[in-house]
């Protein structure tokens, strides 16, 4: 075999794995991580003549950690020599790691892999970047440009995380069935983070690949919780969402909101799995935040056209949610619902208690200039629009709420 595909599918399947279990074994990430890539090369050098083994995991672990244990000997050559009594320990010592290595779980391994790149010590920033580089294993120059950062700046970003991470001394032992609990909403806010990163950035940001390494991992943690229906739900959110790309900007790359898409651009084999995963995770009778959104994503998706769109359901999942997960930026998008099934001045009565929380929120001065639009009230709905556009996070926003802005213009001059 001389196809490089392959190889690179399996070391990308294998990483959280190897990973995992290489820093359990030496309780340090840049070791891991380093002992990861010396096995990667060992792979990409061996497999195209030998053929993939039969654990690509169970190799790489072996091989890196071998690795590892080599260059440590060699840079122990270059100071003195321990305690005669440590040399003789030395041997068993070794054993006993290889024991636990190979009677490792690896479900616990690449938890503890997560839980380590989303430790509360670190920001959402820095978690979203230790779990691209370690996890995910993306290069600093790749992460870099997904965030529109210098490369030297998110090496720094990345090494302050390791930092941390070390300086909190976090424990490598198996996390027990209550860390599991604790740890799993942060694990998947990390992941859903790295997909609205790429969700949100449109395709000139380039960070659309962002959304595909979310979902992959999703599927890695659903592997692990097979039976938790908010991980159903999550991934069944962002696959719902992610179906929707190809029609969310022209081909200039403005905005086209949803009810303007092309339905038929909309990926259907994402649109089945997530609604089939939807109707799995509410089976379990234990609904959760990632479940309502995955449910009123579904909703969008069912119908065939924006006017079969069952709003008033939409506005009761959005209650829903409020009871689940209260926050004012639940109350803006259950605001929209409430403007299809009773009008534009319930809607902006709605999030008028917003105002002071959400005044630097560009979706905010977005929907209550709409809904101040359909009011008439031309002034008012022109004030939010230019807030809005000075709060824009990207070209394409900013360019969407001009449209309004200047037709807004346009028709005051025609008065």
């Amino acid at each position: 075999m001389t196809d490089i595909a392959w190889i690179h599918a399996a070391l990308t399947s294998a990483r959280p794995q190897a990973v995992g279990a290489l820093l359990r074994y030496f309780r340090d990430l840049d070791v891991a991580e380093e002992a990861y890539q010396d096995a990667c090369l060992r792979a990409l050098r061996t497999w195209p003549k030998n053929g993939p083994p039969r654990d690509p995991a169970a190799w790489l672990i072996f091989v890196g950690r071998n690795a590892a244990i080599d260059q440590t000997r060699r840079d122990r050559r270059q100071q003195p020599l321990p305690d005669e009594e440590a040399l003789s320990d030395l041997d068993d010592a070794e054993e006993a790691m290889a024991a636990r290595l190979d009677g490792a779980d690896y479900r616990d391994d690449v938890l503890r892999l997560m839980f380590i790149c989303c430790h509360p010590d670190l920001a959402p920033t820095q978690q979203i970047a230790l779990a691209l580089r370690i996890v995910s294993g993306l290069s600093v120059a790749r992460i870099a440009r997904a965030f529109l950062v210098g490369e030297s700046a998110m090496e720094q970003r990345i090494t302050r995380a390791k930092a941390r991470v070390a300086a909190a001394d976090v424990p490598f032992e198996a996390p027990g069935p209550l860390e599991r609990a604790d740890r799993f909403a942060s694990v998947a806010s990390m992941i859903y983070l790295i997909f609205n990163e790429g969700y949100s950035a449109g395709p000139q940001g380039g960070r659309a690949p962002l959304c595909d390494e979310a979902i992959r991992l999703a599927r890695l943690l659903l592997r692990l919780f097979q039976t938790e229906p908010e991980m159903m739900g999550l991934l069944a959110l962002m696959l719902l969402q992610h179906s929707r790309t190809p029609a969310r900007h022209a081909a200039d790359g403005s905005i086209v909101l949803l009810d303007d898409q092309d339905r038929t651009l909309w990926n259907r084999a994402m649109i089945a799995e997530g609604l089939a995963l939807v109707d799995k995770a509410f089976r379990h009778r234990r609904a959760g935040p990632y479940q309502v959104q995955a449910a009123i994503a579904a909703l969008h998706a069912r119908a065939a056209t924006p006017a079969d769109v069952d709003w008033v359901e939409i506005d009761l999942l959005y209650g829903v949610l409020e009871r689940l997960q209260p926050s004012p930026v639940v109350t803006l998008n259950r605001a929209v619902a409430v403007g299809k099934t009773r009008g534009p001045e319930a809607a902006l009565a709605l999030i008028e208690p917003l105002r002071e929380r959400l005044s630097g929120y560009f979706h905010f001065h977005g929907a209550r200039g709409a809904f101040l639009t359909q009011l008439g009230r031309a002034a008012e709905a022109r004030e939010a629009f230019g807030r809005a556009i000075a709060l824009a996070g990207t070209a394409a926003e900013a360019a969407h709420i001009r449209q309004h802005l200047d037709r807004l213009l346009q028709e005051a001059d025609g008065g």
